[in-house]
């Protein structure tokens, strides 16, 4: 294929990266929603997790100034080694690089505050120093501003990072729902994560199928419930 950006995401082609999502640097955003930034980027880890993506987190100035990563998404990866940084762009820092290397796989989504900052300057640098093709999630990433946020994204794109959802990456992995082995992962993640979906997908179980309310259905034996 001479354009590997025409294949899709598979939990076999990609790794994903979560930069800087910290309270401190929480505080700043101001082009979407905070809860719904924290929601999306949990949502998203989950559904690394889910489908065993290879998965990297990195912080910067955690002491100093930005604070922990957020303890819902070290939830989802109890015990990983956290990439402690100085640098503004995690690509200037050797044990990202060689955490990406380690990894094996070209295609790095990434997740990450600001996206003006640290997402921009890590994903022009990857691709130019490390031949890496970027998918920027634009919902679980977030900047001091709208047009912060809008202009790095515009300027990304044109340098050829792909911008996609959180969503987007959890159904392009998931892809066929007879993929029985993630379908009850993927089901749970929507229904907690997804809004308006995910109470479609309650109301379906509850009403359509009987399953019983306020339990975890029996999703091997449901019918799936197809995003719109």
């Amino acid at each position: 294929m001479t354009n590997p950006k025409l294949e899709v995401l598979t939990p076999e082609n990609c790794q994903i990266i979560f930069i800087d999502q910290q309270p401190q640097m929480a505080f700043g955003v101001q082009s979407m929603d905070r809860q719904v930034l924290k929601n999306n980027t949990v949502a998203l880890a989950k559904a690394a997790k889910a489908f065993s993506i290879p998965s990297i987190i990195t912080t910067v100035e955690t002491e100093s100034f930005s604070g922990h990563t957020y303890p819902e998404l070290l939830d989802v990866f109890p015990g990983k080694d956290i990439l402690e940084r100085s640098s503004m762009n995690s690509w200037d820092d050797q044990k990202v690089r060689d955490a990406l290397a380690a990894n094996g796989r070209k295609k790095v989504i990434v997740s990450g505050l600001w996206t003006e900052v640290c997402n921009n300057t890590f994903a022009l640098c990857a691709m130019a120093e490390g031949g890496y093709e970027i998918y920027m999630v634009a919902d679980a990433s977030g900047g001091t501003s709208k047009e912060a946020h809008d202009y790095a994204m515009q300027r990304m794109i044109q340098a050829g990072v792909v911008p996609m959802t959180w969503q987007q990456v959890m159904l392009e992995w998931q892809r066929d729902w007879a993929r029985k082995e993630t379908y009850a992962a993927v089901m749970d993640i929507v229904r907690e994560h997804s809004g308006a979906y995910g109470m479609g997908v309650d109301y379906a179980y509850t009403m359509v199928h009987k399953a019983p309310a306020r339990a975890k259905s029996n999703h091997e034996t449901l019918a799936p419930v197809p995003a719109k």
